[in-house]
């Protein structure tokens, strides 16, 4: 992709806020390889978290945790907010409730 054609998609998902959702969706179902090394660009340039990533890529925040230490992809470890607190423990107790 071209430097004009990312400038123009960021300028397109000024105006049309779905834009980008329809991009990872396609990814999502057409290459979901590129989505990862999207996801793990957004992660180690830290403009999203661990939990942000593995909702991104449909994985329980440990198990994307445990695939990036495999991968030798350095985790930042942070303090969770009392959201993101909140999201982790109904995560686990629907795990829980699962098994």
């Amino acid at each position: 992709m071209s430097a004009w054609q990312i400038k123009q998609l960021e300028k397109m998902s000024e105006t049309d806020s779905e834009l980008i959702d329809d991009v990872i969706h396609h990814f999502q179902e057409s290459d979901p390889e590129r989505l990862e090394k999207l996801v793990i660009g957004a992660y180690l340039d830290q403009d999203i978290n661990l939990g942000k990533a593995a909702e991104m890529l449909g994985l329980h925040r440990e198990e994307l945790r445990k695939r990036f230490l495999k991968q030798g992809i350095p985790l930042r470890e942070s303090s969770l907010s009392i959201d993101e607190l909140k999201a982790e423990v109904a995560a686990a107790d629907q795990m829980g409730q699962s098994e």
